[in-house]
């Protein structure tokens, strides 16, 4: 995504590095620029707002649950798959075949 115009930081990197801006895993200085990219691109605020809408929704909503730790790692896996631009499995992330049957049962 990009609005067109130019910005000294480009929207792609500010896109790529959103999650870790909405953290504040990032160094103080990357921060300030892409709250100066912010300002000025507004598909960007756009999509920032959004995600952030959905942080705090998930963080809610889900805040108190323990993730299992196989369903996390495969997550994290798919996330670094993306983020090296390879091709991601079309599989299922939820919980195996075989937990589904255990917890039908109960």
């Amino acid at each position: 995504m990009s609005c067109g115009e130019p910005h000294e930081t480009d929207c792609s990197e500010v896109l790529d590095h959103l999650y870790e801006f909405l953290d504040r895993e990032m160094p103080e200085g990357d921060c300030t620029k892409f709250e100066v990219h912010f300002e000025e691109c507004s598909p960007c605020l756009e999509k920032y707002g959004l995600e952030q809408a959905v942080k705090k929704l998930v963080k809610r909503c889900c805040g108190q649950d323990d993730v299992p730790t196989d369903l996390r790692s495969k997550v994290m896996g798919r996330i670094d798959l993306i983020r090296a631009g390879e091709a991601v499995p079309d599989q299922d992330l939820t919980v195996q075949d075989t937990d589904r049957s255990a917890t039908a049962a109960e």
